[in-house]
C-alpha cells in the first residue's frame, strides 16, 4: 500500500490539530502528520480517490479555508498545512493544479485546519449512467397483497387472531399453512380492529406474512439493486404492474478506500476492521438509493417490501457482512455461492423491516450475482446461436453459450476502462470527452463532450461548453481516440506512438522516450493521449480478450454468433471502435449489441418473477466455470491480444467495414509462430 494511504504520521510529532471538513460539517482531532485523505476517510467525508493516493488521479483535491472560525473554536491558516510536495508538484506540471487546490494524499495537517471539499472532489457528484432498460417481463412477484375479511372473534369458537386470519386467507385465497414472525403480531390485533377486521396482508412466496395494515391497500413497491465496484443502481417497481416508477444511482462510496476490487480486499486484510468499514459505505450508499427512489416516486420506504440485489462476489459479501479476504487470492473462495433470501433488517436496508431480501446466485470466485443477473437478461441458455457476453467493468465478466452449454470467467481488466490509469482520465461527467475523430490526411483531431452535442470544430463549440469546459476523457472517449489515432497510423500495431510523424503535425510531443498525443488544448491545459495510456488500454484489452478466448477454444468455436456488450460502460462504446482495439473477438458488426445495464435488468426480473429465481438458480447450477488465473493458455493469448486489434487472430468482418493497416511479412514470408510473436504491419 503507498505510504499516501496508511495515515504515516511524524514520528517525533505528538502534537494533534482539529480539523474540519466542509461542506459536510465533520470533524476530528488527528496527529500532525496525517495526511487529509486518510483523515476524510476516518471521518467518512466524501472525498474521492482513485489511484490509491500516489498523487496520480488528483481526485482528491481540497483547499484550505483560512481565517478565525469561531463555530468551530479553532483558527485555520495557510501555514497548518504541509508545504508542496514534490509529487503534487509533478502532478501540476502534467495535468494542472489551481492555485487554491492542494493534493489531499500528500498534504498533511500541521495544525488546526477548516478543510473545503470541492464539488468536483466529491465521490457523488458524478454522473451516473445506468438506467433500467425495457424488456418484457411475467409479473409474478415474489410478494402479493392479500384483503381479507376475518371473522371476529366469537367466545363461544375460541380462536387466535392470526388462525382466523390464516382461515381467511385460505377459504378467500385459497392459500395454505402460512408462516410470520413476532413483528407481524405485535401489529396483528391492532391492525385487525382499527380496520374493522378488513385487512390487507403481503405475502411472500405464498409462504409467509411479512406485512399487516388495517383496510384497503392497492400498492406495494419493491427494489432491484445493481451495486458495482463504481456505481450502485436501483430501479423501484411496483409490484403489482410491473411498471419502473423510479431510477437512481450513486457512486459506490468504498472507491476512497480503492478504485478497484483488489485495492478494497488489500484495505480489509491490512486494516482491521476494514471489512467492517466497506460494508458500513456500501450499506450507506444503498440506503441513500432507498430515500432518493422513495422520494422521486413520492412513496414512503415503509411500502417497499422487497429488494433483490446482483452485484460482484466482493460487494455481494460486503453487502452481507462478509470478510471478502479469502477472495483475494487463490482459489478465492466464496462463502456461499447459493441465492440467500432474507430479512431486510438483517442487511440494515431502510425499507419496510419485514421487507425479504433476495441475492441472486454468484458463479464462481470472480464471476458474480451480477453475471447471473446478465444471464437471466439475454437468456443465452435459450438461444441456438453462441452468443458471447461481456460485462465491462474493473473485472470484466465473460459468458459463452447457447441452450446446449454456458461457460464464464473473468478477466482481470482493471479500471482503464473507466478513465483511470489515464493521464487525462476522468469518470464520465459533463466535459468530459466521449467522441473523438481524428482525420488521417491531416491527423486532426476533433472531439465531443458529455453534456454537449457539437463537436469542437463547430460554431458553438466553445459557449456551449463554457459552464463545464473540457476538463480530461472518460473510458468510450480513450476507447475512440485510440481506435482513431491507430487507423491514422499515429499508433502502430505494437501500440507505440509514432514519432516519426511529427512533421505532419504539431499535436505529437516528445516525451522523455516515448510521444505524446494533444486531442485538445483547453485554455493552456492540453489533454494528451501519452504512451502510458495507451499500454494501460493494451493491457485491459488484452485481459479481456484472452478470456473469451479461453471460453472460445473450450467451446471448439473460432468466433461467436453474436456478442453482447454489457454494463453501463458497454452501452457507451461503439461496437466498431471496440473491435478496431481487439477487445472482443471479430463478429459481423450488426451481430454485435449493447444490452444496456443487463445486470440491473436481471435483478428486476427477478423482483417481478419469482419463477425467475427458480430459474437462474438452475441456470447457474449448470454453467462451466474457467478460472483464467489457473489456464495456461491464457497468458499465451494475452501476449497476442496485445497488438492491435491482435497479433495473429484475423477480422475479416471489420475489415469488410473498416480498412485496416495492413499486417507485413518478413522478406522471407515468415509470419506469426504459435508462440505468439507479433508480425509487423504496414499503414496504408
Amino acid at each position: 500500500m503507498p505510504e499516501a494511504l496508511t495515515g504515516v504520521k511524524d514520528e517525533a510529532a505528538e502534537a494533534e490539530a482539529k480539523v474540519v471538513f466542509t461542506p459536510s460539517g465533520r470533524r476530528g482531532t488527528f496527529p500532525v502528520g496525517t495526511n487529509l485523505l486518510q483523515a476524510a476517510r476516518d471521518l467518512g467525508v466524501d472525498l474521492d480517490s482513485v489511484c490509491g493516493g500516489r498523487g496520480i488521479c488528483g481526485r482528491c483535491q481540497i483547499t484550505i479555508s483560512t481565517g478565525r472560525f469561531a463555530k468551530f473554536g479553532l483558527e485555520s491558516a495557510a501555514g497548518h498545512l504541509s508545504a508542496f510536495s514534490a509529487n503534487e508538484q509533478r502532478y501540476k506540471d502534467r495535468r494542472g493544479l489551481a492555485e487554491e487546490r492542494r493534493l489531499g494524499c500528500h498534504a498533511t495537517v500541521q495544525g488546526d485546519l477548516v478543510i473545503d471539499v470541492p464539488p468536483d472532489s466529491q465521490v457523488h457528484k458524478q454522473v451516473v449512467r445506468k438506467r433500467a432498460e425495457v424488456r418484457d417481463i411475467t409479473v409474478n412477484p415474489a410478494v402479493r397483497l392479500h384483503y381479507v375479511e376475518v371473522e371476529k372473534p366469537d367466545m363461544h369458537h375460541p380462536t387466535g387472531d392470526f388462525e382466523r386470519l390464516a382461515t381467511a386467507l385460505r377459504e378467500q385465497w385459497g392459500l395454505g399453512e402460512l408462516e410470520s414472525d413476532v413483528r407481524i403480531l405485535q401489529k396483528l390485533q391492532k391492525s385487525l380492529r382499527e380496520g374493522d377486521w378488513k385487512a390487507t396482508v403481503a405475502i411472500h412466496r405464498k409462504e409467509r406474512i411479512i406485512a399487516i395494515w388495517p383496510g384497503f391497500r392497492g400498492k406495494a413497491y419493491g427494489l432491484a439493486y445493481d451495486v458495482g465496484s463504481t456505481t450502485v443502481a436501483a430501479h423501484l417497481a411496483d409490484l403489482s404492474t410491473g411498471e419502473v416508477v423510479a431510477s437512481v444511482g450513486v457512486m459506490n462510496p468504498q472507491i476512497r478506500f480503492g478504485e478497484d476490487l483488489m485495492s478494497r480486499v488489500s484495505y480489509a486484510m491490512m486494516n482491521p476492521g476494514g471489512d467492517i468499514e466497506l460494508t458500513e459505505a456500501v450499506r450507506e450508499a444503498v440506503n441513500r438509493l432507498v430515500a432518493d427512489a422513495a422520494a422521486e416516486a413520492g412513496i414512503a420506504a415503509d411500502d417497499i417490501l422487497n429488494a433483490t440485489f446482483v452485484g460482484n462476489p466482493i460487494m455481494h459479501h460486503l453487502l452481507l457482512g462478509i470478510d471478502p479476504v479469502e477472495l483475494g487470492g487463490a482459489p478465492f473462495a466464496l462463502a456461499t455461492n447459493r441465492a440467500q433470501t432474507l430479512w431486510a433488517s438483517e442487511i440494515g436496508l431502510a425499507v419496510n423491516p419485514d421487507a425479504r431480501v433476495y441475492f441472486l446466485p454468484c458463479i464462481a470466485g470472480h464471476v458474480g450475482a451480477d453475471a447471473a443477473g446478465v444471464i437471466l437478461s439475454e437468456t443465452p441458455y435459450l438461444s441456438d446461436d453462441t452468443v458471447l457476453i461481456v460485462d465491462v467493468g474493473t473485472n470484466a465478466e465473460i459468458v459463452l453459450g447457447n441452450r446446449e452449454r454456458i461457460l464464464a470467467a473473468s478477466s482481470p481488466t482493471g479500471p482503464a476502462f473507466e478513465g483511470a490509469q489515464i493521464v487525462c482520465g476522468q469518470r464520465a461527467a459533463p466535459g468530459a470527452i466521449e467522441r473523438v475523430r481524428i482525420d488521417p490526411e491531416t491527423l486532426e483531431a476533433r472531439v465531443r463532450v458529455i453534456g454537449c452535442d457539437l463537436w469542437s470544430d463547430e460554431p458553438g463549440f466553445d459557449a456551449a461548453t463554457g459552464d463545464t469546459g473540457v476538463t480530461g476523457i472518460c473510458g468510450s472517449g480513450i476507447i475512440e481516440a485510440l481506435a482513431e489515432m491507430y487507423l491514422a497510423g499515429l499508433i502502430r500495431p505494437d501500440g507505440t506512438i509514432d514519432g516519426g510523424l511529427g512533421g505532419r503535425t504539431d499535436r505529437l510531443q516528445a516525451e522523455d522516450r516515448t510521444f505524446s498525443y494533444r486531442l485538445y488544448r483547453a485554455g493552456e491545459r492540453d489533454i494528451r493521449i501519452y504512451q502510458v495510456d495507451v499500454r494501460a488500454i493494451q493491457l485491459a484489452k488484452a485481459a479481456l480478450y484472452a478470456g473469451a478466448r479461453l471460453l472460445m477454444d473450450r467451446l471448439r468455436i473460432a468466433a461467436p454468433d453474436r456478442i453482447v456488450l454489457a454494463g453501463a460502460f458497454g452501452t457507451h462504446i461503439e461496437p466498431k471502435y471496440a473491435m478496431i482495439l481487439g477487445m472482443i473477438p471479430d463478429c459481423a458488426l450488426d451481430k454485435v449489441t449493447s444490452a444496456g445495464n443487463a445486470a440491473g435488468t436481471g435483478a428486476t426480473i427477478a423482483l417481478l418473477d419469482q419463477a425467475a429465481r427458480d430459474e437462474i438458480e438452475r441456470v447457474v447450477r449448470g454453467i462451466e466455470k474457467v478460472e483464467t488465473a489457473v489456464e495456461p493458455e491464457f497468458q499465451r493469448h494475452f501476449v497476442d491480444a496485445m497488438a492491435l486489434p491482435h497479433a495473429t487472430a484475423d477480422y475479416p468482418h471489420l475489415s469488410r467495414q473498416v480498412t485496416l493497416p495492413a499486417r507485413l511479412a518478413d522478406d522471407g514470408g515468415a509470419v506469426a509462430e504459435s508462440g505468439g510473436r507479433r508480425r509487423g504491419r504496414r499503414r496504408r
